[in-house]
Parts: structure tokens; C-alpha cells; sequence
């Protein structure tokens, strides 16, 4: 092997898939600020959208969760577009 082309500051890091709330450590270079305690021992955080507990390859479910609430999202940014259609269509009513 090359010397020199590893990482060396190798650590024992939290990953945390927000969609289920499963907290697994590992060895990791990701860097960080947050930090979590596990068990009595405090390590770097990092937070997952989805891990092998969530994702439907590896637990066998059909359907993904959709941990960032993106529906939800979508209809707030979109929601003031359909107040202004409903209040037209409710103007138009009344002028019949």
C-alpha cells in the first residue's frame, strides 16, 4: 500500500436514521459538530435520511417513509395557490 493517502484521524461516530430513530456507531472520518450521548459515552453525531433499518431493500417492506415530511412541505409552499383558486371559484359562484 501507499503510504500517506489514508485518513489517520479515523473515530468511533453516531449515525442516527431520523425515519426510525436507530442510533448505530461505526468508524468514520465524516466531520461534525453535533454530538450525542450513547449509552454514557458522548460521540459525533450525523444524522441519516435513511439506513439498512429503514430502507425497503434491506427490511422488505413496499412502502419508504418519507422522513422529511417533502408532502408536507409541498403543500404549504403550494397551499396559498389554491386558497386564491378556491376564493375565484367562490366569486364566481357568487356572480351567478
Amino acid at each position: 500500500m501507499k503510504k500517506g493517502i489514508h485518513p489517520e484521524n479515523y473515530r468511533l461516530v453516531a449515525f442516527k436514521d431520523m425515519s426510525n430513530g436507530d442510533v448505530f456507531i461505526t468508524k468514520s472520518t465524516v466531520e461534525t459538530k453535533e454530538t450525542i450521548e450513547v449509552e454514557g459515552t458522548e460521540y459525533p453525531f450525523v444524522k441519516l435520511e435513511i439506513s439498512r433499518t429503514s430502507h425497503p431493500f434491506y427490511t422488505g417492506k413496499k412502502k419508504l417513509v418519507d422522513s422529511a415530511g417533502r408532502i408536507d412541505k409541498f403543500k404549504n409552499k403550494y397551499a396559498k395557490f389554491n386558497k386564491k383558486k378556491q376564493a375565484a371559484t367562490a366569486d364566481q359562484k357568487e356572480e351567478k
